[in-house]
């Protein structure tokens, strides 16, 4: 006798929260600085098509993920409402749902933009749901330094969607969110280490204290700080970004340094939780800011430079 098939649980709504609709965000937001500022254009169809893709791709990761860690996830109070460990999605469900996600965007992403773009998908894909999530995660203290090679990845995939090759430029926007990331997700971890310790993830600071991971935080600030203003130092962006970005680089090496130097528990919380929201704004802000440059400063220049020779003639 066949046992009766239950029938799911799960809305609409569940399958977009296995998707991480905030991390697709960002992703595609990064993906399409990198296509907007690569010298080639895409048509606006294709450009959507190839955006459409990524967001679909980084869902596919973000779903495999939350297949693979439903046991810690159902033990963290950050993320125990999930569908999987709240019982709405069965993890069959989120595989299933995950992989289609997956061999689709990036078949489709190689039709669209070319195949250079669908593999580096595919790469982020693999590296965040097998390299990361099934074995950096669990393994090692390292973790998020490793592992943040799959979310800076975007930018490149939507230069060479653009292009069909990549260039020293999209490697710049690969390091800024590469050094960008342990920062910010080592001062999470620092208010959010019993999470990560009753789930048994070796965060840094479970593995080796808050001291280090301050310290570490601090380092990996100041490495950021002049990788974030390599695309004005190499001629690739211009002074607007240069300026903006040295700023921001020096507040977020700022806030490292006063966090470093907490010398309590509650000080330490609360300046991990303000480098963690300043660094969210860094990133998009430089981000933004390039796209600025290379869409609005050389028309703002051109019209000054145009009143200024009218003015002598």
């Amino acid at each position: 006798m066949v046992a009766a098939v239950e029938p799911s649980l799960a809305e609409v709504r569940d399958y977009v929260a296995l998707m991480k609709p905030r991390v697709m965000s960002l992703v595609v937001f990064t993906a399409l600085v990198g296509m907007m500022v690569a010298p080639d254009r895409l048509h606006p169809v294709l450009g959507f098509a190839a955006l459409l893709c990524i967001a679909v791709g980084a869902g596919a990761a973000g779903a495999l993920n939350m297949w693979w860690d439903a046991d810690i996830d159902a033990v963290m109070t950050r993320t125990a409402c999930r569908p999987i460990p709240a019982g709405r999605v069965t993890q069959g469900e989120a595989l299933a749902f995950g992989l289609t996600l997956a061999v689709g965007s990036v078949a489709v992403l190689g039709l669209v933009a070319g195949w250079l773009a669908a593999g580096l998908l595919a790469f982020t894909i693999v590296f965040y749901a097998v390299v990361y999530s099934m074995w950096l995660k669990r393994a090692t203290s390292q973790n998020i330094v490793i592992g943040g090679a799959a979310g800076a990845v975007p930018p490149m995939i939507g230069w060479a969607a653009a292009t069909g090759g990549l260039t020293v430029e999209p490697v710049l926007l690969f390091l800024i969110i590469f050094f960008w990331t342990p920062p910010h997700f080592w001062a999470l971890s620092l208010w959010r280490s019993e999470d990560y310790a009753r789930a048994g993830i070796p965060m840094l600071p479970v593995v080796s204290g808050v001291a280090e991971t301050k310290r570490q935080i601090l380092i990996h600030a100041a490495l950021l700080a002049p990788v974030g203003v390599s695309p004005w130092l190499l001629g690739s962006a211009g002074l607007l970004y240069g300026v903006v970005a040295t700023i921001a680089g020096a507040k977020m090496l700022w806030l490292s340094t006063r966090l470093w130097r907490a010398d309590d528990a509650k000080a330490t919380d609360r300046l991990a939780k303000k480098l963690f929201g300043f660094s969210l704004y860094y990133l998009f802000v430089l981000f933004a800011v390039l796209l600025v440059d290379h869409w609005v400063a050389p028309y703002v220049s051109a019209g000054l430079a145009a009143i200024g020779l009218g003015g002598v003639s």
